[in-house]
């Protein structure tokens, strides 16, 4: 009853959004807190089922947003005919390097085996970047306005949510193997850099990504307004309900993705809510409630945390990709993952550790905060310095520092439920 009360509150405020502001800014705001609520969800995999401190969670949404943009641009033949024979034949070199030092390390020991396996690391990257570099170099050279990169598979970009949730698994399942022995202060260190280097990675591949130019014009998995705009029948609806054709366009654009985003979202819960009631749940909670006791029990901890973070990284990578179908475009610089690896966290603070339904709450209060903090903000201290006179340095200071308000409300929200609430709004069930 808690949980209904509190999400009655939550799309009771979106509504309210849409009678004052526009019902245009509300749905956009929906699906903002849909796609927070999966983030939300797959940290609490990591963090509320087996103690896992992962801060590099905008590397591995980094990920699924690339994976995006890479199945649904179609691929630019002239950058393939310019340097993609040399990037193949890179990889194809890199992966025999990986195999032949799997091979050496399975059957030589001792010195012999570092010293082999350090000279086969070497000559692979410089054999592999006599190719790689001029081709790239060729490959950015293609019209670097327009494209400057090899494209991706020109497939629907509905498939990209699926495929960034594997990609993401993967990455992170060769990040486990590395950081996952570490301590919890260590593994968040490790994982934080490594974020850092995938956006870098995404940041300066321009031939792969585009770098800072960015990728726009990605297809959408649902009409277009200027399409429903022009259709009759669409028209006939619009006429039917007495507004404006442009704005029902919006709308229903809004509302067709967070159709398809609640449906992501419900499977998600589903899976998660079985996943946490079964044996292998419990086996979780009490290796993360304590892992000697667990170990002692002859439960592989390793394998199982292993296992925890590929799953939460992978619904990571499914919010990622949902983000740049979103948005339309796939831009790297906008991942800053110090910010936003803050405001998740938060999302499953306040919402409840443990508990999936608490975690996409937190998801919706969060963003909802976030979003709305600045209008209101500039709305309160316009009304609380109305008395003063115009270019009073009082009054242009506090409407000045009203976009600031979204800061002080993350911090003062996280005290207050530290405080008050330390096991979330729907607290996870003993």
């Amino acid at each position: 009853m808690r949980g209904l009360i509190y999400f009655g509150i939550m799309f009771a405020a979106i509504a309210i959004v849409g009678v004052y502001q526009s019902w245009n800014v509300a749905f956009a705001i929906l699906n903002l807190c849909l796609i927070s609520g999966v983030m939300a969800l797959g940290v609490n995999i990591q963090w509320g089922y087996a103690g896992l401190f992962n801060v590099g969670i905008m590397g591995f949404s980094a990920l699924g947003g690339a994976t995006a943009m890479l199945i649904a641009t179609k691929p630019v033949g002239e950058a393939w005919s310019a340097g993609g024979v040399g990037v193949m034949l890179s990889g194809l070199i890199i992966a025999a390097t990986v195999a032949i030092i799997i091979f050496v390390r399975r059957y030589l020991s001792g010195t012999l085996r570092v010293w082999i396996t350090a000279g086969l690391i070497i000559a692979g990257y410089f054999t592999a970047r006599l190719l790689f570099d001029p081709a790239t170099d060729l490959i950015e050279r293609v019209n670097p306005a327009q494209s400057g990169f090899l494209g991706g598979l020109g497939l629907p970009i509905i498939l990209a949510w699926a495929v960034g949730g594997v990609i993401a698994a993967g990455a992170a399942w060769v990040v486990g193997k590395v950081a996952l022995g570490l301590r919890s202060d260590y593994l968040a260190i490790a994982t934080l850099g490594i974020s850092e280097i995938i956006i870098a990675m995404l940041k300066n591949e321009d031939w792969l990504t585009r770098g800072v130019k960015n990728v726009a014009g990605l297809p959408r998995p649902v009409p277009y307004e200027v399409n429903l705009v022009q259709a009759p029948w669409f028209q006939q609806l619009a006429a039917s309900w007495g507004g404006d054709v442009q704005n029902a366009a919006s709308i229903t654009v809004k509302l067709s993705y967070a159709g398809l985003i609640l449906i992501v979202l419900a499977i998600l819960m589903w899976l998660s809510e079985r996943a946490i009631k079964s044996p292998w749940g419990r086996m979780m909670r009490a290796i993360r409630d304590n892992r000697d006791a667990a170990s002692a029990m002859g439960k592989n901890v390793t394998a199982r945390h292993l296992q925890v973070f590929i799953l939460g990284s992978a619904v990571c990578g499914i919010a990622g990709a949902m983000l740049t179908t979103l948005d339309g475009q796939f831009t790297p610089t906008s991942y800053i993952p110090l910010r936003y690896t803050f405001l998740i966290w938060v999302m499953v603070i306040l919402g409840g550790s443990g508990n999936n339904w608490g975690a996409v709450l937190g998801g919706f209060v969060i963003w909802f905060v976030w979003i709305q903090a600045e209008p209101v903000g500039l709305a309160l201290m316009s009304g609380l310095t109305g008395f003063l006179p115009e270019g009073n340095v009082v009054r242009e200071h506090m409407v000045e520092a009203a976009p600031h308000m979204r800061l002080f409300l993350m911090g003062l929200i996280l005290l207050v439920v530290m405080r008050y609430a330390p096991r979330g709004l729907l607290p996870e069930r003993r």
